[in-house]
């Protein structure tokens, strides 16, 4: 990421969300059955440190600024 933008952080915590959902629904599925219980947690865990990230990345484009729109160069017409 050359140039850091909010849109470009809201993207990544629309990733890291989309993750943690995926581990969410995992550790539920797993913890319907007897033989997997043992899974559950640390699925649940990763979850809950993807939904972190998420958060920390949409804190982080609330408060980027949006760049500024190009300036028009020599020539341009207006």
């Amino acid at each position: 990421m050359n140039k850091s933008t909010a849109e470009q952080y809201v993207q990544l915590a629309w990733s890291a969300t989309a993750k943690a959902e995926a581990l969410a629904r995992d550790a539920e599925r797993y913890a319907r059955d007897q033989d997997f219980l043992h899974k559950v947690e640390p699925l649940a865990t990763a979850g809950r440190l993807w939904a972190e990230v998420a958060q920390s990345y949409a804190a982080i484009a609330a408060v980027l600024p949006e760049p500024l729109p190009e300036l028009p160069t020599a020539g341009t017409e207006y």
